[in-house]
């Protein structure tokens, strides 16, 4: 059986690595793009979408790799993972997200805290974070085949960051953790607000619209579910 300790130590730690990852990249990025934004974005986005497929391949035999608060409330909403554990999923990665900014502003010789000064409000980018996260979440929830999952999921948010006038947030933790850092991959903190509304609002109609389009368990299933994840037998993110 997975314990539970387990698992938050595998959402803590790929959360952490993909948000330095997020971060530290977008310094790489603007600081040998020469001012070149299409360049820097570019590079942002093939770092961001190789990491995430690692961490998912790696970590979502453990703990299903969800890494972002998003994924474990709709989880919870199915009744795949109980509340209490969505929200100690929830925290543990709003903590490892933060942390890998830290972790990013070390690598790069940047002050360890910092409150980002990037604008990024509006209608538009409130719904570009629906459509990201709605998107990401009928990804999870579609996937008929958990080897499918690293690409199907780094795939989708690869080609967020491109399509989306955001640049595909797609998950609380994230965004949060990009508040603390002034950099490329930053947004200002009372931005963070309506972002996070939107992609919880995405998550739960895609968590809808997925009911009827891949006739996703119901309840008494759902608790089968459960208890094969926690004894590893299924990774939970990926199967309906």
């Amino acid at each position: 059986m997975r314990s539970l300790p387990r698992r938050l130590t595998a959402e803590g730690i790929g959360s952490l690595l993909l948000a330095a990852t997020v971060i530290g990249s977008g310094v790489m990025a603007e600081r040998l793009a020469g001012g070149n934004t299409a360049v820097a974005l570019l590079a942002n986005t093939v770092a961001t979408v190789a990491v995430l497929a690692v961490l998912i391949a790696l970590l979502a035999p453990l703990s299903g790799a969800h890494f972002n608060p998003a994924v474990s409330v709709v989880q919870a909403v199915r009744k795949v993972l109980p509340w209490h554990e969505a929200g100690a999923y929830a925290m543990v990665q709003i903590v490892g997200c933060c942390l890998g900014a830290v972790l990013a502003h070390v690598m790069f010789e940047l002050p360890w805290l910092q409150s980002s000064l990037h604008a990024r409000s509006g209608p538009a980018q409130w719904l570009s974070e629906f459509i990201a996260t709605f998107g990401l979440l009928l990804v999870v929830l579609g996937c008929r085949r958990g080897e499918d999952a690293p690409w199907m999921v780094a795939a989708w948010i690869g080609a967020a960051y491109w399509f989306t006038a955001s640049t595909s947030f797609a998950n609380p933790a994230i965004t949060i953790a990009r508040s603390l850092s002034d950099t490329f991959a930053g947004i200002r903190p009372h931005d963070v607000p309506p972002f996070v509304i939107a992609q919880f609002t995405g998550a739960l109609a895609a968590y809808f619209t997925a009911q009827r389009l891949f006739s996703l368990p119901h309840a008494k299933q759902n608790a089968d579910l459960a208890r094969r994840y926690k004894e590893g037998a299924i990774d939970a993110e990926v199967h309906n």
